[in-house]
């Protein structure tokens, strides 16, 4: 049933009850109460500007810590009764306080408006989840440079256009999928700056015209700066859609990563098997062993790309400050954590329990893949390249037309496409000194790996400090 006007934190003006289904489609409880322990911090950090502003005595403070306290004790336990009025956390919060402390309560909102409460809420509780975030890439990060360091030996061929391009380390795979999650590490840290400032005390748009400290306010909720202004500070959102690009970003490069597994795992490649932790079978055919872990990675980044587009939708034709839309942003916020926060977990079981064919991998290296190194060796010999890949290109239709490898062709062959070639020419065709050659930094040469690996574990250390 409604409740009436007396029960609202906005009912004063209001006369008669409103319309059960309209209580129902305003309410944001369901979802919101996830930020119940920010909510009560920053009430409790309230109190004591209020204190400070002599807007409520140094007794009815500290019985309104202590009541949060209670409060957020009642939260830990799962024994919070959320009553029917509770349209939002603010409210449930504000209204369990009455019931533990009395008139007091009425007090604390003083100068305060949800608008600046809501996203103070969202700011504080959105710093707790990049915290959390960041040690689930750095662990899947940690994860992916030691795999690379231990298999670095691995060669298998490396594809564009999904076509077999070179051969290269399978460590050199693994680390370019690190390096891309550790920008999305670094990118988090980055958007943490600006999630960290603090909007409370800007009041519903205009300030507060109460003596309320917000450096003091800074100071106990660990803020970093201070809201420049006051209509901009409760009514944009700005680091909500930053979290979203980002978990965007995120899954887009965790996606990629998901998709190659995929088909390496699949018994055309085989060059790769899943733990059957992360595997399932089929309901009707027995054989099959199913990626559904990476399957599942690849489909939680669209999830995340309609929750970003959709929520800059809303975004977009809004009229300055504060507007309801914007209730739109905390399911937004909360899917995207939930959806990363589970996928980089999933991927790091999966990246520290495959197992690799390293017979396999080798096995389908196949000598047109060193038909660069051909044209590599004419260089040289002083051949212009532009001129050398032709004659490469040359060699490769001569094999191809006489259905034989590219290494099948004698140096009398090759010679009839250019002088240049000489029986040293045999060299070329061994797929360790292939990847040897390419050691200039980020190359796929063992040093070049290694250094890599090195570089990345530095980076690790430096974050986990």
């Amino acid at each position: 049933m409604a409740n009436t006007e007396g029960s609202k934190l906005w009912g004063g003006r209001f006369v008669g009850d409103t319309d059960p289904i309209m209580e129902k489609f305003n309410a944001s409880i369901a979802y919101d109460q996830r930020m119940w322990d920010a909510d009560i911090r920053g009430s409790k950090a309230y109190v004591k500007a209020l204190e400070k502003a002599k807007l409520v005595t140094t007794d009815e403070m500290n019985q309104i810590l202590h009541g949060m306290d209670q409060v957020s004790e009642e939260w830990s336990k799962g024994t919070f009764v959320i009553k029917p009025g509770d349209e939002d956390i603010h409210t449930a919060n504000e209204r369990r306080l009455k019931e533990l402390i009395g008139a007091p309560a009425g007090k604390l909102h003083t100068g305060r408006s949800r608008n600046d409460q809501v996203v103070t809420d969202m700011r504080l509780w959105l710093r707790d989840a990049i915290s959390t975030l960041t040690d689930n890439g750095l662990q899947l990060i940690h994860t992916m440079v030691e795999r690379a360091a231990a298999e670095i030996d691995v060669l298998f061929p490396g594809y564009t256009h999904m076509q077999r391009a070179q051969p290269i380390r399978w460590s050199h795979w693994i680390l370019s999928h690190a390096v891309a999650l550790s920008r999305d590490v670094d990118r988090l840290q980055e958007i943490k700056k600006r999630v960290n400032v603090l909007p409370l005390g800007s009041g519903a748009i205009a300030g507060t015209p109460l003596d309320i400290d917000r450096e003091l306010l800074r100071k106990e909720l660990a803020f970093d700066d201070i809201s420049l202004n006051s209509l901009d500070a409760t009514g944009q959102r700005d680091f909500v859609v930053e979290f979203l690009f980002w978990a965007s970003l995120c899954l887009t490069h965790l996606s990629k990563m998901a998709e190659d597994l995929m088909l390496y795992s699949t018994k055309e490649f085989s060059f790769i098997t899943l733990s059957d932790a992360y595997s399932t079978g089929s309901s009707l055919m027995p054989q099959k062993k199913n990626a559904d872990s990476l399957e599942l990675i690849r489909s939680k980044a669209g999830r995340v790309f309609g929750r970003c587009a959709g929520f800059m939708m809303t975004l977009k034709g809004l009229p300055s400050t504060y507007n309801k839309d914007l209730q739109e942003d905390k399911e937004a916020m909360f899917d995207c954590y939930d959806t990363v926060h589970a996928v980089l977990q999933v991927t790091t079981g999966v990246m520290s329990t495959l197992k690799i064919s390293q017979s396999v991998m080798e096995a389908a290296l196949s000598p047109d893949m060193l038909a660069t190194d051909l044209a590599y060796y004419l260089v040289k010999k002083g051949m212009p390249f532009r001129e050398a890949h032709g004659m490469s290109g040359k060699a490769v239709f001569i094999a191809e037309s006489r259905n034989i490898t590219l290494n099948q062709l004698t140096v009398e062959d090759l010679r009839t496409i250019s002088p240049l070639f000489g029986s040293d020419v045999s060299s070329v065709w061994d797929y360790r000194s292939s990847v040897e050659q390419y050691s200039a930094p980020g190359g796929t040469a063992k040093s070049s790996v290694a250094a890599q690996v090195e570089h990345l574990r530095n980076w690790l250390k430096k974050h986990e400090q």
